[in-house]
């Protein structure tokens, strides 16, 4: 019963990004708005992260699954990807590198911030 209320929390924060993307009139993605409400709900304890633990453990431990979907349309438009390889070849180096780097100096300050505390 608590793995039931854990996914009802979590798919309605979703649903509820979901109508907010469709309300606002400037285009944002669903998922960033319902990330967004979980960390407001969060921050303000109106939720506390026992509600939502074992299933957000869950999804995280099998992330890979979502992106079964991406991969596979991937391959769907291997045709049309074919021709133009090498800049999305040089895109997703770079944005992955810049992603690592940001992620690192975060760290770093979040680290300073709290004063080196584990």
């Amino acid at each position: 019963m608590k793995i039931l209320i854990q996914i009802s929390v979590i798919f309605t924060i979703c649903l509820i990004g979901e109508a907010l993307s469709a309300i606002i009139p400037f285009p944002v993605p669903a998922s960033i708005i319902a990330l967004l409400l979980l960390l407001v709900l969060l921050l303000t304890g109106l939720i506390k992260v026992d509600h939502i633990k074992e299933k957000s453990d869950f999804l995280l431990t099998n992330m890979a699954f979502f992106f079964v979907p991406a991969g596979v349309k991937i391959i769907e438009h291997f045709e049309t990807i074919k021709s133009i390889w090498l800049p999305i070849f040089i895109i997703v180096i770079v944005s992955t590198v810049l992603v690592f780097c940001t992620t690192t100096l975060t760290v770093i300050l979040v680290n300073k911030l709290t004063g080196g505390k584990k």
